[in-house]
């Protein structure tokens, strides 16, 4: 899923896939701005076929966060 979320991302801001780790924040270090990231929720809702409360995502700041949230959405 890592991979996968990096291809997103990228689609989304000017960094290198490589750049990018689980650590990577949204907006400080990959440079997301707030409407960005909703629009990578949007997508990634119909990617992974799943429904984001937005009081929940507004705490997921890091990739790996995203990608555990996604997970747990999954179940």
């Amino acid at each position: 899923m890592f991979e996968e979320l990096k291809k997103v991302i990228c689609e989304y801001v000017d960094v290198n896939p490589e750049e990018i780790r689980e650590d990577s924040r949204f907006i400080e270090d990959l440079g997301f701005t707030s409407y960005d990231f909703m629009s990578l929720v949007g997508e990634l809702e119909d990617k992974y076929d799943i429904e984001v409360n937005e009081r929940d995502v507004v705490n997921v700041k890091t990739v790996g966060q995203a990608i555990e949230y996604i997970k747990s959405l999954q179940d």
